[in-house]
């Protein structure tokens, strides 16, 4: 009797590791920060890409909560000596141009394995006309690149190639 209790003992203690496991290896693969690495489009005569607008750089941000942010800006964006106050009304023509090279939203996100997509259902956008709108990407994973393609009509040819990104490699 003895040492069927320890036998159900250690077939517990296995089974119980083993499920453990399985639920640490189940990790959210978009979780983290993510850098832009190249934005290209697709001509659609010849099928080639090449990079989108002279270059875009920016962050997309996910976590384990179905948050995501995103902020895309042409290249050097932050690189300017024009100068302008928050929220006011009397910014400059040549400050309000600037700004619109700089595209942000915040969304909910839904993954949708068996399609290899993801939703992203924004809840804020710099403009205002995108609020509340749902978009699906395409995603791969090549190692430790995420490749995101835009599936609505508007975007589609976009590609965008993000690299997994430390806190620290943003200072």
């Amino acid at each position: 009797m003895k040492n069927i209790r320890i036998i159900i003992f250690l077939l517990v203690t296995v089974l119980f590791g083993c499920k453990q496991k399985t639920k640490q290896e189940e990790t959210n693969k978009f979780s983290g920060l993510w850098s832009l690495y190249i934005m290209e489009q697709q001509d659609s005569t010849t099928g080639n890409w090449s990079e989108w607008r002279s270059g875009m750089q920016g962050y997309i941000l996910y976590d384990d909560r179905d948050n995501m942010a995103l902020h895309l800006t042409t290249r050097g964006y932050q690189n300017t000596n024009i100068q302008f106050p928050n929220f006011v009304d009397t910014v400059s023509i040549e400050a309000l141009k600037h700004l619109t090279n700089s595209y942000v939203y915040f969304a909910k996100y839904t993954v949708i394995e068996e399609e290899n997509t993801i939703e992203h259902a924004r809840i804020s956008h710099s403009n205002p006309s995108e609020w509340n709108q749902v978009v699906r990407r395409r995603y791969t994973f090549i190692g430790d690149t995420l490749i995101l393609m835009p599936i609505e009509d508007r975007n589609a040819g976009l590609r965008l190639k993000w690299v997994k990104t430390l806190v620290s490699d943003t200072k």
